[in-house]
């Protein structure tokens, strides 16, 4: 059983006499201890955390407000670590893992660029780490959420698997034989940077024609809008149920209105599923997974989406019909699939905090026996 709350902030975070982790070693989850540990979601607008134990259960969440970017690192750092020694005040956590929205280097240390957090290149682990009294594991949002999707949810028995996160951009990750593919820098599964048409649609990330100003949060609400601007007879039921105030529009709502059977909703849903299936199918030819898993809030469309991309992807996809094709698949634990993969992963550094612990105590016992002598 689970149980939510939001976080009332309760004033500086508590100073706390704790040590650094070392370097984390490659281990099977497998053979991870099966420990409580937290995991955190750093977004742009909320930090989320959760006790979670070793099957995915989530037994408590916490969340508050992401501090203003425009403040200094160290604010968000107070924040998460307020966070986690809340929840500790309750449970008997072992680790701390940390999903956040930017590119986190190879050693998943430094976050090496978040521009939501206005991180740049930020020695997030080792400063938590220096906070708290576990071991602390910091990687990319997107790359925790594939993991708890591979370990609890749609990709579970997948030897390859590719996870697409489709918000206000797309982010994504690898995984094979039950490790995630982070590169050579750390910064692999950012797919929603491939160019697809070029010299198209400008996108923040400098280029033009990035898969993401076609298939993503962004790009469906702006097509919405430029209808609803342009005053276009298709659009009248947004621009009413907006009361004509074009900014209000958002996916959400055109979610909602494709479901009710709205025609221009369903057709901008289907759009965005066509580019959805074209990105696949090139991801496809180069990775060659057996399931691709489609998250994020666009998600939450459903067929509306998925349908689409499936029929863009057989149509796109080279070889078809002479070669087997990967499944694609709806994203099963929703908004809190980083939180919970996150915690999953911190779980594989957990057995040296217990190490330590047990070697604090063996000293203790030590230093006992020879005291009473």
């Amino acid at each position: 059983m689970s149980t939510y709350r939001e976080r009332v902030p309760r004033g500086p975070a508590r100073a706390t006499v704790l040590r650094t982790a070392g370097t984390r070693q490659r281990r099977s989850h497998l053979t991870a201890p099966r420990v409580p540990t937290v995991g955190i979601d750093i977004g742009g607008t909320k930090v989320m955390a959760g006790v979670v134990d070793a099957d995915g259960a989530i037994l408590e969440q916490v969340r508050t407000e992401t501090p203003d970017k425009s403040k200094s690192p160290k604010v968000v750092e107070d924040t998460i670590t307020e966070l986690v020694l809340d929840l500790s005040d309750r449970h008997d956590v072992h680790a701390v893992g940390i999903g956040a929205a930017g590119w986190v280097d190879a050693d998943r240390s430094n976050v090496l660029f978040a521009p939501h957090l206005n991180w740049r290149n930020e020695p997030l682990r080792d400063r938590l780490a220096g906070r708290l009294a576990v071991p602390v594991m910091v990687d990319n949002d997107a790359n925790t959420a594939a993991w708890a999707e591979w370990r609890f949810g749609a990709g579970r028995g997948e030897d390859h698997l590719v996870m697409i996160t489709l918000g206000t951009g797309i982010g994504g990750a690898i995984l094979e034989d039950g490790q995630v593919k982070r590169g050579k820098y750390g910064v692999a599964g950012e797919f929603g940077h491939m160019q697809v048409v070029p010299g198209g649609h400008r996108c923040p990330c400098g280029n033009r024609g990035c898969w993401e100003q076609y298939s993503s949060g962004n790009a469906l609400v702006r097509e919405a809008r430029e209808l609803a601007a342009a005053d276009s007879p298709v659009a009248y039921n947004i621009i009413e149920r907006v009361k004509g105030n074009v900014p209000d529009i958002t996916g959400p709502l055109i979610t909602e209105l494709a479901r009710e059977g709205d025609a221009m909703c369903v057709e901008l849903l289907a759009e965005i599923g066509q580019w959805l299936g074209v990105g696949i199918a090139n991801l496809a030819a180069a990775l060659d997974p057996s399931c691709f898993v489609i998250g994020g809030g666009v998600s939450a469309a459903d067929d509306l989406l998925i349908g689409p991309a499936t029929d863009a992807f057989r149509r796109t996809l080279t070889g078809r019909g002479y070669r087997p094709e990967a499944r694609i698949v709806k994203a099963q634990l929703g908004p809190e699939a980083g939180m919970v993969g996150a915690a999953d992963l911190a779980r594989l550094v957990a057995r040296r905090f217990r190490r330590a612990n047990r070697r604090r105590v063996e000293r203790y016992e030590r230093y006992e026996r020879t005291g009473r002598r």
